[in-house]
Parts: structure tokens; C-alpha cells; sequence
């Protein structure tokens, strides 16, 4: 038998060891290696408004938010004005988001804060095109409020979070922690209509502003549900109605029980003049500004008073500290002829080693015109009592020759006011503090006091809107600790505002006016004046965690 050719001799070792004609991974496949599992993608969900149309819903919403706002008072809009605004940033990304709650808040403070143009041009010094720059500057930074909304609901929503729970922590972690130069809040919308107003003494206005936020989110869910061809989630219907009915409810009970109270307090004669002194006149002419007070003061006085309350900045003229507050400057010039007690504002100053440090004061004294306690301003006025970055950069104050260069107080500490014998203890506000909640709540823990007082000098924005703006953002304090609030202005809006938020009387912007109101002497404790705002807190840490934690899918 032959023996068998190469081709089909068995191979060797090494042969049968060397690799195949066809590879080995064709005949079967290795497993391939392990690797982590990449992250599931952000899913922004269905898109409810495109293209162009999303930002013009933004600005629709500022625009209806501002003609709702104090002021203007087309109060009924607040119900509506951010469902354009929750439309549009449904499905957006972060990015998206953002710029939509941008354009929101420039038009609302466009509108809103169309009077910094007017004191911008009065006290800056600079010609008016560059001071329309600095309004579009300051009202993009105010706008920032909007825009920090938009990124929260964009992250928090794309990693699964319930849509209008995101919605309101954000609005409420927005209205909470973003700083502004000129504070406001949504609740204001509703100050004309005391009984949406009373739940401020559970929650500030941030509260106020959640119930009306949760009334936009019921008016929107049908329109959300045709636009995706779904049914509409009741809950959300149901939570907005609910969130209304509460807040009616409360109110109404709430606001007979402050009646109750104020029955049963202690009366006082509190008269407040409005001396309508034009801002340089002030400066050029304080005399004139004193004799007017005087002058109205003797008439109230004449009316059986008790005590009186004048304007900030009353009393013009630069005092030493040294002389006001140790010496008898005050009662020599001018207290002791009132013959009735009164808080007045002043400027105090005295001489540092570093600097000359000058003080927006507010002084009481008594019957005898003889100083019984002071408070300075905390919070000063951008502009008009400093510059921005001027203490780092003091060539600033040279560019803008009439803006104020004031110090901060450092004491919250009340003002006792001697009205026949009895001494009761006064928190004074200066100026714009008394629209800082969470500032006002700070000082009324510490003094407990039976009366808040706010002076005022508003005559900076000309007579425009912002008067009214800042009275209805006022109110809020009186219904959050349920104590009587004096305001005394300049020039207007003076008021006597009751502890359920209600006017008592009121004077007209820019006229030289005193007017009288019986007020009680009250002490409250408030659920906001225990628990501040630990709870909106702790709501912004639950937003600002769920915009980086995705939500877990529920099991099957």
C-alpha cells in the first residue's frame, strides 16, 4: 500500500498547536470585557413648547407677573401668570431652562423697576444712556432669580423628579437665596386681598407665593395634558384647589382672632408726619424740613397724640455722635418744644482713625425732648447710601459725586418710647429693611416688641410706582408677627398698617400731610417668628440634591 501524501499526513504538535487559517474568534466568539454600565441619559421629556415660541411664553410670564405686581394691581393675573412659564420649561434642558427664566425675569423687572432709571440719573452723576445701561445691568442680575429657578426646575426634572413639585421647590429655594439688590417676592401680587395674605405668619410670603404657584400649576395641568394628548393629573388639580381653600380658610379665621386680640390690647394715639421734602431741598435747606415737622407735630400733639413718628432723615443737618447721643443737641434744637414723644431720623457721624463713618439713625426721645434709645440702619441703599464695590475701589465715589458713603449698624436692639410713664419697647426699620422678612424676624425674636416702626425717604424714585411697591411689600411684616406698623415717609407712602394687614390710614404721594390712628399695643408669637425660614431651607436642600440625583424608578 502506498503511503499517504503530505497533504494528508496527521499534523505535528507545533502544527496542530499554530493558529488556523480561519481565526479562532469567527468560529467562536470570546466574551467580550466587562465595563461599567454608562449612566442612563438625561431624559428631558416630551418638549410642550419649540423653538422660538418657549421664550416668548418666558417673557408672556414676566410681563403678566409685573402687571400683577403691586403698583400696577391687576391682581387677578397672579392665578395665571406662570403657566405660560411652567408650559415653556417643560422637557428643556438646564441650559434651555435657564434662559427662559432669564427672559421671564427681565421683563417682569423691566417693568417693575422702571423708576431706577429716574433715580439713577439723580444721583450717579452719569448722563442718562449709560444709566440705561446700569438699569439693563441690574435688572439682568435681579433677573438672576428667574434664571436660578429655570436651572433647578431643568436639572431636577430631567433626572425624573415630579414635575410640579419641582416647580414649586423651585420657586421657593429662588425667592429664598437669591440675593437682591431690590427685594420682592410673588406674594405681593396679592396685596390688596388681605385674606390670601394671612398664611405669611406660618411661612412668610414665601407661603403666600407657593399657594398662588400652586393655583397656576391646576390652571395648567389641563392645557399640559391636551398638549401631550393625556389625561390631566387630578392631584395637581386637587392640590391647587386645595392649597386655595386653606388659605381662605385660614385667613378668615386667622384674621378674627387678630380682631379678637387687638380688642383686648392696650390703646395709643400714634400721629406720623409726612413733611414732602424734595431731596436736594433737604440738603440745601434743612431748616425748612425741621419747621415743617415741628409745625405738624404741634398740630397732632393738639389732636391729644401720644407720640409721633417722623420720616428717615428728618432732621437733615450731620450731628457728631459724640453731641447727639451723650449731649442735649436734639432737645436744645428742637425735641423739647414738641412736647410729646417721638422717633425721628437723623444723621449721625463721628471721626475713626481709618475713616469718617457716617450713620442713617433713627432716635427716640421723650415728652422733655430727652434721648431715650437709637438704632442704625443694617442694610443700605445701593447708590444712594453706597456704591457697590466703592470701598474696594474708592475712585468709584469720584466718577459718581452724589452717592452716600454710610456705615452699618450692628445692633438689633429695640427703641423704648416713654409714652406717659410707661416705657414700650419699638422696632424701628429704615428705609427698604422693612421688606426683609427674614431681617425683621430677627429683630422681633430678639426685642419682642409691642410695635413696629418703619421711616422711610422714597422721594429718591420721583413719583413712580415704587412708593406703592414698597408699601404692599411692607404689610407682610405686620401680619408675620401680628403687630401695628408706623410707616412715616418723606413723601409718601406714609400708613398705619394693622396686624392683619389691612391700611388703617394712608396719606397721598407728595403732598406735606399728618395724619392720626388709634393702634393697640401688641405682643404675638408667630409660627414664622419660631421657625423662620428653617423650613424653605431645607426645601432648597431637597431641590438643589435632586438636581444631581436621579430619582430611582419605582419597582414593578
Amino acid at each position: 500500500m502506498s503511503q499517504p501524501d503530505d497533504a494528508t499526513k496527521p499534523s505535528s504538535t507545533e502544527d496542530r498547536d499554530a493558529p488556523s487559517s480561519v481565526p479562532a474568534s469567527a468560529e467562536r466568539p470570546a466574551p467580550p470585557a466587562e465595563k461599567a454600565a454608562p449612566a442612563p441619559p438625561e431624559d428631558f421629556g416630551p418638549v410642550l413648547v419649540k423653538g422660538r415660541l418657549a421664550p416668548l411664553f418666558g417673557l408672556l410670564s414676566g410681563f403678566l407677573y409685573f402687571l400683577a405686581f403691586a403698583g400696577i394691581d391687576v391682581w387677578p393675573l397672579t392665578f395665571i401668570c406662570l403657566v405660560p412659564l411652567y408650559l415653556a420649561l417643560f422637557g428643556q434642558s438646564p441650559k434651555r431652562a435657564t434662559w427662559i427664566g432669564f427672559l421671564a425675569g427681565l421683563a417682569m423687572n423691566l417693568g417693575g423697576f422702571y423708576w431706577l432709571l429716574n433715580m439713577l440719573r439723580t444721583f450717579s452723576g452719569f448722563p442718562t444712556p449709560i444709566c440705561l445701561v446700569f438699569v439693563v445691568i441690574i435688572c439682568s442680575y435681579q433677573a438672576g432669580r428667574f434664571a436660578l429657578f429655570g436651572w433647578l426646575h431643568g436639572r431636577a426634572s430631567a433626572r425624573g423628579w415630579p414635575v410640579p413639585i419641582v416647580f414649586a421647590a423651585a420657586f421657593a429655594t429662588s425667592e429664598l437665596l437669591y440675593p437682591l439688590l431690590f427685594p420682592w417676592y410673588y406674594a405681593a401680587t396679592v396685596h390688596k386681598v388681605p385674606l390670601l395674605m394671612q398664611t405669611a405668619d406660618l411661612g412668610s410670603p414665601i407661603l403666600v407665593g407657593l399657594v398662588l404657584v400652586a393655583v397656576n400649576l391646576a390652571i395648567a395641568e389641563p392645557i399640559r395634558a391636551r398638549l401631550l394628548g393625556a389625561k390631566a393629573d387630578r392631584r395637581v388639580q386637587l392640590v391647587g384647589a386645595g392649597a386655595l381653600a386653606f388659605a381662605i380658610v385660614y385667613g378668615a379665621i386667622r384674621m378674627a382672632m387678630v380682631s379678637g386680640a387687638i380688642a383686648a390690647a392696650p390703646s395709643v394715639r400714634v400721629g406720623y408726619v409726612q413733611g414732602n421734602m424734595g431731596l436736594m431741598q433737604k440738603r440745601e435747606d434743612p431748616g425748612e424740613g425741621l419747621r415743617r415737622h415741628k409745625r405738624l407735630t404741634i398740630d397732632l400733639k393738639n389732636k391729644g397724640v401720644d407720640f409721633v413718628v417722623w420720616s428717615e432723615s428728618s432732621v437733615t443737618f450731620a450731628v457728631p455722635e459724640e453731641l447727639g447721643m451723650k449731649g442735649h443737641f436734639f432737645r436744645d434744637r428742637f425735641a423739647a418744644s414738641l412736647g410729646v414723644p417721638t422717633i425721628f431720623g437723623a444723621v449721625l457721624f463721628r471721626v475713626d482713625p481709618e475713616r469718617e463713618r457716617w450713620f442713617n439713625t433713627a432716635i427716640a426721645t421723650d415728652a422733655r425732648g430727652e434721648v431715650t434709645g437709637r438704632y442704625d440702619k443694617q442694610y443700605l441703599l445701593a447708590f444712594g447710601e453706597y456704591l457697590p464695590f466703592g470701598d474696594w475701589f474708592p475712585i468709584l465715589y469720584k466718577w459718581s459725586p452724589h452717592s452716600g458713603r454710610f456705615s452699618k449698624g450692628s445692633s438689633i436692639d429695640p427703641v423704648p418710647v416713654d409714652v406717659k410713664g410707661t416705657k414700650h419697647d419699638v422696632s424701628v426699620l429704615i428705609c427698604y429693611e422693612d421688606i426683609l422678612p427674614s431681617f425683621t424676624n430677627a429683630a422681633v425674636r430678639h426685642a419682642n416688641p409691642e410695635l413696629l416702626v418703619n421711616i422711610t425717604n422714597d422721594a429718591w424714585f420721583g413719583d413712580t410706582l415704587e412708593p406703592w411697591q414698597h408699601l404692599a411689600l411692607a404689610k407682610f411684616r405686620a401680619i408675620e408677627h401680628r403687630r401695628y406698623l408706623v410707616r412715616s415717609t418723606n413723601s409718601g407712602v406714609s400708613a398705619v398698617v394693622d396686624p392683619k394687614g389691612a391700611i388703617v390710614t394712608s396719606t397721598r404721594t407728595f403732598v406735606s400731610d399728618a395724619q392720626e390712628a388709634e393702634i393697640r399695643w401688641l405682643r404675638a408669637t408667630t409660627v414664622y417668628e419660631i421657625v423662620g425660614d428653617v423650613p424653605w431651607y431645607l426645601v432648597s436642600l431637597g431641590i438643589v440634591a435632586a438636581s444631581f440625583r436621579r430619582r430611582r424608578p419605582k419597582a414593578a
